[in-house]
């Protein structure tokens, strides 16, 4: 079914992009309910489900259902800023006590006893939520985030050239297999909403979403901002084990031990599989680790009996040169 979202030349003025790491959480809630279907993504579920048994997130869970139809707009606010951290969208979550209950009648459906909870104490529902969200971030995004967000930032710098080369005609038109472009309508193909929307002279907000893969999501109720969720190129290389090559210069200034661990690290990793990996002792790759954290190289994300150590943004930029690869993946029609 088509979606058909109406431009005028004031929104064509304010079409802007952001990231939404509160958007990537929501979305990959899906992913771990169903990995089976979403085969790109499926890796990072395999190694989250275990660690994410620690954790308390079942309103989260019930707040976004398999297969997902809709989903309650309060829980992922349009993001007002192009880079927003996860505490300053989950501020505006918990802002959003207002909506709570309109939102929910939209969406309609059973409801659970936690959602039921939520409806008739939305301040306290939210703040439980949360801290649902918060600690499903630190147990199956945090340890990511730098290389989601490294693709993330990729996808707007290539749509930044797309617009400078054609316009913004050429850069929505390219935006998925599923949307196209035509005479000051964008067109997207939908599973479930159908007709033409106007944007009320609000513009559209562009969210690229690693976890929206392989679907398309829309935003066009009133009073939230029109927006378009849409996964970016190059999904399926997120989770691939690549081996990496500590640069000579880097490996002269941290030492050979530690650009090494650093390539390692090209997935999230816990002191044990380094020190397997690198053949050496894990009180040994400990040291290592904490002076790599100390300099801003590495984190280290705890929850319940994981401790998983990433690399910075810092040490991705390090690593690679700075640079951001675009490699098309094999993308599915199904939305």
């Amino acid at each position: 079914m088509p979606l058909e979202l109406s431009f005028t030349a004031q929104d064509l003025a304010n079409i802007r992009f952001a990231v939404s790491p509160l958007g990537e959480v929501i979305a990959s809630v899906r992913v771990v309910k169903n990995p089976a279907a979403h085969p790109a993504l499926r890796p990072w579920a395999q190694q989250v489900r275990r660690r994410l048994a620690d954790v308390d997130w079942r309103l989260l869970s019930d707040l976004v259902p398999v297969p997902t139809i809709s989903i309650a707009g309060f829980t992922c606010t349009p993001p007002s800023t192009s880079m927003p951290d996860l505490e300053l969208e989950l501020a505006t979550m918990r802002a959003a006590a207002g909506r709570v209950r309109t939102d929910l009648d939209s969406v309609g459906g059973p409801r659970t006893k936690r959602v039921m909870a939520l409806y008739e104490d939305p301040e306290r529902g939210l703040d439980r939520l949360a801290g649902e969200v918060g600690a499903y971030w630190e147990a199956a995004m945090a340890p990511y985030w730098p290389r989601i967000r490294s693709l993330l930032e990729g996808e707007i710098l290539r749509r930044a050239r797309l617009l400078a080369e054609g316009g913004a005609g050429r850069m929505l038109a390219d935006l998925d297999e599923s949307v196209t472009w035509r005479d000051g309508r964008l067109r997207l193909e939908h599973r479930y909403v159908s007709g033409t929307r106007s944007l009320r002279g609000l513009g559209l907000l562009l969210v690229p979403c690693v976890f929206a893969w392989p679907r398309v999501f829309s935003v066009t109720t009133p009073p939230y901002q029109p927006t378009v969720r849409y996964p970016p190129r190059g999904v399926a290389t997120l989770w691939e084990r690549r081996a990496v090559d500590a640069p000579e210069a880097l490996a002269a200034v941290l030492g050979r031990t530690r650009a090494r661990l650093l390539a390692e690290l090209d997935q999230p990793a816990s002191t044990r599989d380094l020190a397997q990996r690198a053949g050496l002792s894990e009180p040994g790759v400990n040291r290592h680790l904490t002076a790599l954290r100390a300099a801003g190289l590495c984190t280290s994300h705890r929850t319940g009996r994981w401790v998983l150590y990433a690399r910075t943004a810092v040490a991705e930029a390090m690593l690679r040169g700075g640079h951001f690869e675009e490699t098309p993946t094999p993308r599915s029609n199904s939305r």
